[in-house]
């Protein structure tokens, strides 16, 4: 392994741990050498990525990563283009709405928009530049639905059908029978609808976004399950394409959504 697939292993684990860990915890879940990780962490807080809590204690990222991906995300024109599509999509729908780009082999959020202003609402708050597990949420199921079989099992055998970094809910396919079940359901339908899948007692919808024949990317709404019901999805439906088409036509206004794969 080299010197920065190490110190990139490090930044992953302590992006997902905002309190930070001790070298002991960090070696143990990277697998590396505890004075390694040592030396890596003194390298990283040379750099400013990384700060120790207090003398002798946990390691944890600074803000430079963050500021970094803010500022990235911003220059790209993302925000500029979706957002106010999103806005008006949360509005109308009173629940989470997520944008979500392709980024090679991988469907990452950078967008969202919150609907609901009070009462039972789902509302994760960390999930932008998260890269979505593919077949439990329905943003992966609205992209791979787009692709053949073929594409979209070699995809999710690269990423594993099961997601590894959290517990998945009932809802979530286990097979691949049932996977490839969901998406000829998908495909007929016209979105992706995920229920107690991704996290459990939420439920989502999302279509994929198409700019000049291409998926570009993949637009979701989010919520409770008892009050995302098929029915409440099917009522949002027409919304929901309605802004996946405002986005596709203003697409061309962001370097950010390459078009990487094509229609099927």
């Amino acid at each position: 392994m080299s010197t920065l697939e190490k110190s990139l292993n490090i930044i992953e684990l302590l992006a997902a741990k905002p309190g930070g860990l001790s070298v002991s915890a960090i070696a143990g879940k990277v697998n590396q050498p505890a004075s390694g990780v040592h030396r890596t962490l003194n390298e990283l807080i040379r750099l400013g990525y990384v700060r120790q809590v207090q003398d002798q204690g946990d390691y944890a990222l600074t803000m430079k990563l963050a500021a970094l991906g803010v500022g990235f995300l911003g220059r790209t024109g993302v925000g500029d283009v979706a957002q106010p599509i999103l806005d008006r999509l949360a509005q109308a729908s009173g629940e989470l709405i997520r944008l979500s780009v392709i980024d090679g082999d991988d469907l990452i959020w950078v967008a969202v928009a919150q609907g609901a202003t009070g009462g039972l609402r789902y509302d994760p708050g960390q999930e932008q530049g998260v890269v979505v597990h593919l077949a439990s949420s329905a943003g992966g199921q609205a992209w791979l639905s787009a692709m053949s079989d073929e594409e979209a099992l070699e995809r999710v055998s690269r990423q594993g059908l099961i997601d590894s970094s959290k517990p998945t809910g009932p809802g979530a396919p286990k097979t691949i029978a049932e996977l490839l079940t969901v998406l000829a359901e998908t495909r007929k339908r016209g979105y992706a609808v995920s229920i107690d899948s991704y996290i459990v007692g939420m439920a989502a919808m999302a279509v994929p976004v198409f700019g000049n024949d291409r998926v570009i990317s993949c637009l979701s709404i989010a919520g409770p399950a008892v009050r995302m019901t098929p029915e409440r999805m099917k009522e949002l439906a027409p919304h929901l394409e309605q802004a996946a088409r405002e986005i596709g036509m203003s697409a061309t206004g962001s370097r950010y959504f390459p078009g990487l794969h094509k229609r099927t």
